[in-house]
């Protein structure tokens, strides 16, 4: 099969011929059809600091996808040949403390798949049965192909109740314009993204947004927004998507006391937080990692099921498509950070 490979630990991908992969028996063997692209991905590629402590090379990257099974182990229960489905990354190990109270996605001996074991960005993958997701409605392939980035979009702005609260969502990149999206569908008043990218700003207003604030400026834009909507007492719920250092202070200083913030946006760097402000403004933060398994996964479904609308936002995400021999051209869109979701065609190869 037709696969990217990480040959060595090492900048770079390669295409390259890989042997077809054999599931055991508590796996299924997936046809994959469409991949997105995701930062870490672009980490891996790059090799940089991360990459270099978390990967071990040789490795197929890739862990956002949608398929078709044409293989199924034989412990495997409740999926099938012919199932289209997408997939839960991080596999756990069923055994510590977290995952036998049913609390898999803090599971400490997590493995990502394209991570610590071979991925997507091939023509086929196994995964563990109990990690497959089968679309039992119909779905865009490339809408299922956003289902892990989507479930982190969801679990972020489904962490707290955000029905008549305003929402602050710094970073519009792919997944903080999904979660914009969710906020909107989930019954928000006011709902403000925040990004240095004209491109980003404009997709988070087809999102729902009522703002994009451009954060390059001046002053305290953040704040005019507030002058703007006519918001007396900050925002109620924040989504720090970015990781830039400068955002969550930012969000802090804009917070209404009792306020509440969703930290999805790894940091990029130190992040100089005016803890007091945390204490005397009672505000709660809270780290969100992954998808809650598999809650996010139902509840992610049954929302664009049930929802054109929401269903219509998730799928203009999408701003690059590429077939998998253009996969150079594809990693470049991606790592512009200028638009939405870069997605790969393997039936194109």
């Amino acid at each position: 099969m037709r696969a990217l490979y990480k040959l060595d630990a090492a900048p770079g991908l390669i295409m390259t011929e890989r042997p077809v992969p054999v599931p055991t028996e508590d796996e299924v063997l997936i046809r994959v059809l469409r991949t997105g692209i995701c930062g870490t991905d672009l980490h891996i590629r790059r090799w940089d600091d991360w990459a270099a402590s978390a990967v071990t090379a040789p490795l197929v990257p890739g862990h956002e996808f949608f398929g078709e099974v044409v293989e199924v182990g034989a412990a495997v229960r409740d999926v099938a040949v012919g199932d289209r489905v997408s997939g839960e990354g991080h596999i756990v190990c069923g055994t510590c403390r977290n995952c036998r109270a049913g609390r898999r996605q803090m599971c400490n001996r997590t493995k990502g798949l394209g991570v610590q074991r071979d991925g997507a960005f091939a023509e086929y993958l196994t995964l563990p049965g109990a990690n497959v997701w089968v679309h039992h409605a119909d779905v865009d392939p490339e809408v299922g192909a956003l289902f892990d980035p989507l479930g982190n979009a969801v679990h972020t702005a489904l962490a707290f109740p955000v029905v008549g609260e305003d929402v602050l969502v710094t970073g519009c990149g792919p997944i903080g314009l999904m979660a914009i999206a969710v906020a909107r569908h989930a019954g928000a008043r006011f709902v403000v993204g925040t990004d240095v990218s004209a491109n980003r700003l404009a997709m988070a207003s087809a999102m729902g947004a009522d703002l994009g604030v451009d954060v390059g400026t001046d002053g305290d834009p953040i704040r005019v927004a507030q002058e703007r909507l006519g918001m007396r007492e900050g925002f109620d719920v924040g989504f720090e998507m970015s990781g830039a250092p400068r955002a969550l202070p930012a969000m802090v200083d804009n917070m209404n006391h009792g306020g509440r913030v969703a930290m999805l946006g790894l940091p990029t760097g130190e992040i100089a937080v005016d803890w007091g402000k945390v204490v005397t403004h009672m505000l709660t933060v809270k780290g969100i990692y992954g998808r809650e398994m598999f809650e996010t996964w139902q509840t992610m479904s049954s929302m664009l099921q049930t929802s054109a609308v929401l269903r219509d936002r998730i799928a203009s995400i999408v701003s690059g498509r590429f077939a998998a021999g253009d996969w150079e051209a594809a990693f470049a869109a991606a790592a512009s950070a200028d638009g939405g979701k870069v997605v790969i065609d393997w039936t194109e190869i």
